[in-house]
Protein backbone atom coordinates (compact mmCIF):
# COMPACT_ATOMS: atom_id res chain seq x y z
CA UNK A 1 0.00 0.00 0.00
CA UNK A 2 1.05 3.38 -0.61
CA UNK A 3 0.88 6.81 1.47
CA UNK A 4 -1.84 7.77 -0.84
CA UNK A 5 -4.20 4.41 0.19
CA UNK A 6 -3.39 4.90 3.67
CA UNK A 7 -4.52 9.00 3.58
CA UNK A 8 -7.73 7.22 1.46
CA UNK A 9 -8.80 5.46 5.02
CA UNK A 10 -7.99 7.74 7.29
CA UNK A 11 -10.25 9.98 5.56
CA UNK A 12 -13.09 7.90 5.41
CA UNK A 13 -13.36 7.64 9.36
CA UNK A 14 -13.53 11.77 9.17
CA UNK A 15 -17.21 12.24 8.34
CA UNK A 16 -17.65 15.80 9.20
CA UNK A 17 -14.08 16.95 10.75
CA UNK A 18 -16.14 20.86 11.73
CA UNK A 19 -17.29 18.90 14.11
CA UNK A 20 -14.78 17.19 15.39
CA UNK A 21 -12.30 14.14 14.47
CA UNK A 22 -12.26 10.30 16.10
CA UNK A 23 -9.76 10.27 19.36
CA UNK A 24 -7.30 8.46 16.91
CA UNK A 25 -7.02 10.55 13.83
CA UNK A 26 -6.84 13.83 16.46
CA UNK A 27 -4.05 12.26 18.35
CA UNK A 28 -2.62 11.91 15.12
CA UNK A 29 -2.59 15.05 13.96
CA UNK A 30 -1.62 16.38 17.90
CA UNK A 31 1.61 14.17 16.54
CA UNK A 32 2.85 16.06 13.99
CA UNK A 33 0.73 19.45 14.22
CA UNK A 34 0.30 22.12 16.74
CA UNK A 35 -3.23 22.31 17.80
CA UNK A 36 -4.62 25.73 18.36
CA UNK A 37 -6.73 26.66 20.78
CA UNK A 38 -8.72 29.69 22.45
CA UNK A 39 -8.60 30.00 26.46
CA UNK A 40 -11.65 32.52 27.98
CA UNK A 41 -9.75 34.41 30.56
CA UNK A 42 -12.99 36.04 32.57
CA UNK A 43 -12.73 38.14 35.98
CA UNK A 44 -15.65 39.17 37.98
CA UNK A 45 -16.35 42.40 39.88
CA UNK A 46 -13.58 41.09 43.03
CA UNK A 47 -10.91 40.92 40.23
CA UNK A 48 -11.27 36.85 40.97
CA UNK A 49 -10.30 34.44 37.71
CA UNK A 50 -12.69 32.00 36.93
CA UNK A 51 -11.47 28.01 36.68
CA UNK A 52 -13.63 24.86 35.89
CA UNK A 53 -11.92 21.73 37.15
CA UNK A 54 -10.88 19.09 34.62
CA UNK A 55 -10.53 15.61 35.08
CA UNK A 56 -7.39 13.44 34.30
CA UNK A 57 -6.93 13.51 30.59
CA UNK A 58 -3.82 11.89 28.74
CA UNK A 59 -1.34 14.12 28.93
CA UNK A 60 -1.67 15.70 32.84
CA UNK A 61 -3.18 15.04 36.09
CA UNK A 62 -7.19 16.98 36.92
CA UNK A 63 -6.40 20.17 37.93
CA UNK A 64 -7.98 23.69 37.90
CA UNK A 65 -7.97 25.30 34.27
CA UNK A 66 -9.42 28.39 32.20
CA UNK A 67 -11.93 27.13 29.87
CA UNK A 68 -10.96 26.68 26.75
CA UNK A 69 -10.89 24.36 23.14
CA UNK A 70 -9.68 23.56 20.18
CA UNK A 71 -10.98 25.18 17.26
CA UNK A 72 -12.01 23.08 14.32
CA UNK A 73 -11.62 22.96 10.87
CA UNK A 74 -13.13 26.29 8.91
CA UNK A 75 -14.33 27.33 12.53
CA UNK A 76 -14.52 30.96 13.43
CA UNK A 77 -12.09 31.54 16.10
CA UNK A 78 -14.85 33.62 17.78
CA UNK A 79 -17.00 30.85 16.99
CA UNK A 80 -15.09 28.48 19.07
CA UNK A 81 -14.45 30.99 21.79
CA UNK A 82 -18.46 31.31 22.64
CA UNK A 83 -19.26 27.60 21.81
CA UNK A 84 -16.96 27.47 24.85
CA UNK A 85 -19.13 29.19 27.10
CA UNK A 86 -21.83 27.53 26.19
CA UNK A 87 -20.45 24.18 26.34
CA UNK A 88 -17.86 24.22 29.35
CA UNK A 89 -20.12 27.03 31.80
CA UNK A 90 -23.72 27.03 30.24
CA UNK A 91 -23.99 30.70 29.51
CA UNK A 92 -23.08 33.11 27.28
CA UNK A 93 -20.19 36.03 27.32
CA UNK A 94 -18.96 38.97 25.29
CA UNK A 95 -15.28 38.82 24.08
CA UNK A 96 -12.52 41.11 22.91
CA UNK A 97 -11.93 40.69 18.94
CA UNK A 98 -8.66 40.49 19.53
CA UNK A 99 -6.57 37.91 22.00
CA UNK A 100 -4.93 39.27 25.16
CA UNK A 101 -2.19 36.93 24.69
CA UNK A 102 -0.48 34.26 22.54
CA UNK A 103 1.20 31.47 24.32
CA UNK A 104 3.48 28.76 22.30
CA UNK A 105 3.21 25.99 24.67
CA UNK A 106 5.37 23.17 24.15
CA UNK A 107 4.82 19.90 26.53
CA UNK A 108 7.28 16.85 26.86
CA UNK A 109 4.96 14.32 25.53
CA UNK A 110 3.79 12.52 22.31
CA UNK A 111 0.30 13.25 22.15
CA UNK A 112 -1.01 17.24 21.89
CA UNK A 113 2.60 18.49 22.69
CA UNK A 114 2.63 21.84 20.86
CA UNK A 115 -0.32 24.27 21.63
CA UNK A 116 -0.85 27.90 20.23
CA UNK A 117 -3.22 29.38 23.01
CA UNK A 118 -5.09 32.76 22.39
CA UNK A 119 -5.83 34.04 25.39
CA UNK A 120 -9.48 36.11 24.78
CA UNK A 121 -10.43 38.48 28.06
CA UNK A 122 -14.75 37.70 28.47
CA UNK A 123 -17.26 38.91 30.61
CA UNK A 124 -20.06 36.55 31.69
CA UNK A 125 -23.73 37.99 30.21
CA UNK A 126 -25.31 35.36 31.91
CA UNK A 127 -24.94 33.60 35.70
CA UNK A 128 -23.06 30.18 36.12
CA UNK A 129 -25.09 27.18 36.83
CA UNK A 130 -25.36 27.27 40.59
CA UNK A 131 -25.04 23.64 40.60
CA UNK A 132 -21.91 23.48 39.19
CA UNK A 133 -20.49 25.91 41.38
CA UNK A 134 -17.60 24.22 43.27
CA UNK A 135 -18.45 24.77 47.26
CA UNK A 136 -15.91 22.16 49.21
CA UNK A 137 -14.31 18.65 49.21
CA UNK A 138 -13.01 17.02 45.94
CA UNK A 139 -13.82 18.99 42.90
CA UNK A 140 -16.07 17.27 40.36
CA UNK A 141 -15.68 17.64 36.66
CA UNK A 142 -17.18 20.46 35.10
CA UNK A 143 -17.18 22.42 38.59
CA UNK A 144 -16.54 26.48 38.52
CA UNK A 145 -14.71 28.47 41.37
CA UNK A 146 -13.45 32.43 41.11
CA UNK A 147 -9.45 32.13 42.09
CA UNK A 148 -7.87 35.11 43.81
CA UNK A 149 -4.61 33.62 43.26
CA UNK A 150 -3.57 31.12 40.63
CA UNK A 151 -4.26 27.64 42.49
CA UNK A 152 -1.33 24.93 43.13
CA UNK A 153 -3.32 22.02 41.40
CA UNK A 154 -3.73 24.61 37.92
CA UNK A 155 -2.77 22.27 35.12
CA UNK A 156 0.70 22.59 33.55
CA UNK A 157 -0.57 24.54 30.18
CA UNK A 158 -2.44 27.01 32.41
CA UNK A 159 0.48 27.93 34.60
CA UNK A 160 1.96 30.31 31.46
CA UNK A 161 -1.65 32.50 33.21
CA UNK A 162 -0.72 33.19 36.68
CA UNK A 163 1.06 36.69 35.62
CA UNK A 164 -2.85 37.28 35.35
CA UNK A 165 -4.16 36.43 38.73
CA UNK A 166 -4.31 39.43 41.37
Amino acid sequence: MNIEQYISIIEEKITDPTSGLPEEIFLLISRISPMINVDLFIKNSQNEVLLTWRQKGQVYPEGWHIPGGIIRYKEKILDRVHKVAKNELSCKISSDNEPMEINEIMLNQKNRGHFISLLFSCKLLTELPKKLKYVEGIPQIGQWKWHKICPKDIILPHRVYEKFFT
